[in-house]
Order: structure tokens, then sequence, then C-alpha cells
């Protein structure tokens, strides 16, 4: 797997856990304290998110990091 395609899995994993828990993209980035439209800009693969924010968007999702950064899900 190349670093654009990993890149790209882990912007859906979070798409897809955020809207299996029904926020917007601005809740969650409200929720996880983060920068205005950096949830979007890491959903889109324009953005490879730190460990930090991986953490944040992790507590805000209710999950590990392990369920954002899993590729199993290709």
């Amino acid at each position: 797997m190349s670093e654009k395609e990993i890149i790209k899995q882990i912007g859906d994993n979070i798409r897809q856990l955020r809207l299996e828990r029904h926020l917007s993209q601005f809740q969650l980035q409200v929720d996880a304290n983060v920068a205005k439209n950096q949830i979007g800009r890491i959903e889109r693969g324009e953005r490879i998110p730190n460990v930090i924010t991986l953490l944040k968007v992790a507590e805000a999702l209710d999950v590990s990091i392990s369920d954002i950064v899993d590729l199993k899900k290709v």
C-alpha cells in the first residue's frame, strides 16, 4: 500500500466512524478541539494527522486509534 493510499484510508475510516455517529465535520472538529477545516482535509486525504490529532479524534469518536488506522477496511 502506498503512502497516499494509507492517508486516504485513514481519512475514509474517520469519515465512516463520524457518519456512524451522525456527526458533522464541524461537530467532530469542535468535539476533538482541532483546527478549523482540519477534519475535512484529513477525510479527503489532503492532510496527514499527527498522533495527537489522531488521539483527539479517536477520543471524540469514542474509539481507539487502532480503529482509525485500521488498514484492513480496504
